[in-house]
């Protein structure tokens, strides 16, 4: 390996474990590095190169996660074979979603929720829809034509604690990760504006901040969320726009922030002039507190949608804007996509409209507490943050484990995880801790076994792929 490199990785500016990953990929990608090659351990090309374990770990991580290279428990780490791109690969890229199609394999890395029902009422509507009148499916959407989904939405959400709510300041979208776009565009504004997060927090508020050319800044966290002396700080350092977090269910810990500290936060807020988008998509239960939209109605904004409570597969998201605000919000979707499909409309309409449709969500809620109860049995003599109304639970790693290696493992147990890592900001620390989605997509028994198989790995912390 030693040719590969020199004996540093230069001067230039940049996180160093982008400058290895780099590095690897330029000798693979030349030859110099071949199918099958061993890659020097952790800690022997740290020593070789001067940097830290972890740096190495890290990048290590983002190759294998990339399919570049394969870690082997026992073995070490090697050159992966090049893999024909096949449609199911393009797919799981996609959707971030690595799941290998092989017996005992599973994906815990994004929630899967059970059918209890769901799919016979989404088949059942789309028969309705189809049977529509012709110009549906021959007009632009119109935002009149989504005046009873809008409405529709407003009765779904009507038990929470979400403050006044009427039509208007409801805005369709394509799940939650498109709300949070929509809401980051009617605010932002400036060369280059800045967006607080939490420390460890959903990498998809990153995400959508890169693409609109915003700086994210992390704000430090305790085990109730954000601490309001970091957030005063940051705020008068930064003079940001915006601070994103998910007080409900913190993503990926599963914490929740009590009413005391989301008092304090809208305090902050406030007097720096910082709106509020709070996340609420991973909540599958009801809500513990008044959301930030009913504390503080002049700046609080709401995304959610119906990917954990009914489907992902339609892509279905709501914005609420605050008091007021509806226009700014509306104006950005319809300057960005038009609307919905009008199919889609009709449909998540018949679906929402529908009462039996809360039934169908009670009971995906019962089903994922099934296995929930699973994983803390198998899981619960660690250090482990659960609740079963979040679809994953959040395992600090015991002596002798690093969040980079035990992904590793596990994945060459069969078993996909996300490190922490993966919520961390690019420059800053995560903790020792991964994040084990719950998968109702297999049977019970399945599921079971992955879960045993994790707590196999940390009865037994191997010192060859610890750093």
């Amino acid at each position: 390996m030693s040719t590969i490199w020199p004996h540093d990785l230069g001067d230039t500016k940049g996180p160093k474990y982008k400058k290895l990953a780099d590095t690897i990929r330029s000798a693979v990608g030349s030859g110099t590095l071949s199918i099958g090659a061993k890659l020097p351990p952790v800690r022997e090309l740290s020593y070789q190169l001067g940097i830290t374990p972890g740096t190495v770990a890290r990048a290590y991580s983002i190759l294998t996660e990339e399919g570049l290279l394969q870690a082997e428990v026992g073995r070490g780490t090697f050159v992966a074979a090049a893999k024909k791109p096949v449609l199911d690969d393009v797919w799981a890229r996609q959707l971030h979603i690595h799941e290998i199609k092989n017996p005992g394999h599973i994906s815990l890395f994004s929630p899967r929720i059970p059918d209890v029902g769901q799919v016979a009422a989404m088949r059942d509507a789309l028969r309705l829809v189809a049977q529509g009148p012709d110009l549906a499916f021959l007009s632009y959407p119109t935002r009149d034509a989504y005046t009873p989904l809008r409405e529709a939405v407003v009765n779904w959400l009507s038990e929470l604690p979400l403050g006044s709510l009427s039509e208007q300041e409801v805005v369709l979208t394509h799940g939650g990760q498109s709300g949070l776009m929509v809401v980051m565009q009617a605010l932002l504004r400036g060369p280059q504006p800045t967006i607080l997060v939490e420390d460890l927090s959903y990498a998809g508020f990153r995400r959508a901040a890169e693409l609109l050319r915003a700086q994210v800044v992390g704000v430090e966290m305790d085990e109730c969320g954000i601490l309001p002396d970091a957030l005063e700080k940051a705020a008068r350092k930064t003079g940001a726009l915006v601070l994103c977090t998910s007080p409900e269910v913190h993503n990926p810990t599963g914490l929740y922030t009590p009413l005391e500290r989301r008092q304090e936060i809208v305090r902050i807020a406030r007097r720096h002039g910082i709106q509020i988008i709070e996340d609420d998509c991973y909540r599958m239960g009801d809500p513990r507190a008044p959301s930030y939209r009913a504390l503080a109605p002049e700046l609080g904004w709401h995304v959610s949608s119906i990917s954990k409570s009914l489907t992902p597969a339609l892509r279905i998201g709501f914005a609420l804007a605050p008091q007021g605000r509806g226009p700014d919000l509306r104006r950005v979707a319809e300057h960005g996509y038009f609307g919905l499909a009008q199919p889609l409309a009709a449909l998540s309409c018949i679906l929402l409209g529908d009462p039996k449709t809360k039934d169908l969500v009670r009971a995906v809620q019962k089903e994922m507490a099934r296995y929930i109860r699973v994983a803390v049995n198998a899981l619960g003599g660690f250090d482990l943050t659960w609740d079963d109304q979040v679809p994953f639970v959040w395992l600090r790693l015991p002596a002798g484990w690093r969040s980079a290696a035990f992904s590793r493992a596990a994945a060459a147990q069969g078993v996909q995880i996300r490190s922490a890592d993966e919520f961390a900001l690019r420059d800053g620390r995560a903790p020792n801790a991964v994040r084990i989605a719950i998968n109702a997509h297999v049977s019970l028994a399945e599921f079971e076994s992955a879960m045993l198989r994790l707590r196999a790995l940390l009865d037994s912390p191997l010192e060859q792929i610890s750093v």
